[in-house]
């Protein structure tokens, strides 16, 4: 079982683009990882938000494969503290036994076919955050989970 974590566009925040660089090695330590990041859509000014979520969809899909179990970053998703989440997390991946792909749309966030591709969608807080910082916020708390799951001292109840 592998974690993929399938975004579109990129990180233009620096800062952010370090902490992402980091947690993603460090995660690799307990599984295998990695990144996908979609191209952002180039001369959409005449497009509406709902055309830009549609052609955004069709890329997040084609990146998808019909075997693995799709969890939506999104504001509506399930709220988890990190001990429930690492709990989650453990369970998924001990009971699945499929990869996970975790998804962060674009700014607009997500088509309706892409919510119905999504085996569940999960809420980072009930505060919005950008979709560039939600990457940063959503790898530290999946290395978080991890040494969780693993007992090691990272994480300090």
């Amino acid at each position: 079982m592998k974690i993929t974590l399938l975004t579109v566009g990129k990180t233009t925040f620096t800062f952010a683009a370090q902490g992402e660089q980091m947690y993603q090695q460090r995660i690799g330590f307990y599984v295998p990882f990695k990144r996908v990041d979609i191209p952002q859509l180039k001369s959409v000014a005449s497009l509406s938000k709902d055309a830009i979520k549609v052609k955004e969809g069709e890329l997040i899909l084609k990146n998808l494969r019909p075997d693995d179990y799709v969890i939506l970053l999104d504001e509506r998703g399930r709220h988890f503290t990190s001990l429930e989440w690492a709990a989650e997390l453990e369970k998924r991946m001990t009971c699945g036994g499929r990869d996970i792909v975790f998804v962060v749309g674009g700014a607009y966030g997500f088509s309706e076919d892409v919510y119905k591709r999504a085996n569940e969608s999960l809420s980072l807080s009930k505060m919005t955050f950008s979709h560039q910082i939600v990457r940063f916020i959503f790898l530290e708390q999946l290395y978080r989970a991890f040494t969780i799951i693993k007992g090691e001292p990272y994480h300090h109840e």
